[in-house]
């Protein structure tokens, strides 16, 4: 299937419906409204097609851009098409998703501390996004990485763009559901900025409660811990 047969294929699979959804979301009026349910059939038809992908996001098409980063390879990803990708997203939808992807690529660790950043909100969001991931998911990083970055968040989240602010408090419960030590840091963090305020639009999402949340997370895994 070429990009061509595929941009119909989504076209007549997206709703009303889910049109309203998004834009509820953020997303402007180039879609086609299809659901995360359709776009993850056509994702386990395709499987990784990372040419495809590229001819996918270059439609500009919300949907189309969704399933590119679904059947992108990371591996194949270079800073340059990285760069062109995130220049181009205009809703938390699509940031977080790329997001997604850069972090398994290569290039997480410069994008991460280059993007955290950026004035620009969805290049802010995705950088802080990508921190939290690699804090979830790079044991290799020492503890010592994440010190400036909980400094930033106690300094700046306040005065930080809308959807900056939440990646940031994203970034503060993975960064204090990493070990004890940094569980002790973040907590600390939590405790000075106090509740993080995020417009979200007409939409039913919340602003999790850092402190809340850590405390949680780190309490279950500790009982899994014993328990094993």
């Amino acid at each position: 299937m070429n990009d061509r047969e595929l941009l119909k294929e989504l076209e007549s699979l997206g709703s009303e419906q889910t049109r309203k959804t998004y834009k509820r979301h953020g997303v402007g009026d180039k879609q086609f409204g299809v659901s995360y349910a359709n776009l993850g059939k056509l994702q386990k038809k395709i499987k990784v097609d990372h040419d495809l992908a590229g001819k996918l996001w270059a439609s500009g098409i919300h949907d189309a851009q969704l399933l590119a980063i679904m059947i992108a390879d990371p591996s194949e990803m270079t800073v340059k098409e990285i760069d062109v990708w995130a220049r181009s997203v205009s809703n938390y939808m699509l940031t977080d998703a790329l997001a997604g992807l850069v972090s398994k690529t290569r290039f997480a660790i410069e994008k991460a501390e280059k993007w955290t950043k950026s004035k620009d909100e969805w290049l802010g969001s995705a950088g802080w996004q990508l921190l939290g991931g690699l804090a979830l998911r790079d044991a290799s990083l020492p503890d010592s990485f994440f010190q400036p970055y909980l400094e930033a968040i106690a300094s700046k989240i306040h005065g930080s763009k809308n959807r900056v602010r939440y990646a940031m408090n994203g970034a503060l419960i993975a960064i204090g559901c990493r070990n004890t030590q940094l569980e002790k840091k973040a907590m600390a963090v939590a405790a000075k900025i106090g509740k993080v305020e995020v417009d979200h639009g007409d939409t039913g999402c919340k602003t999790p409660d850092a402190a809340s949340y850590i405390r949680k997370t780190m309490a279950y895994q500790k009982a899994k811990t014993a328990k094993a």
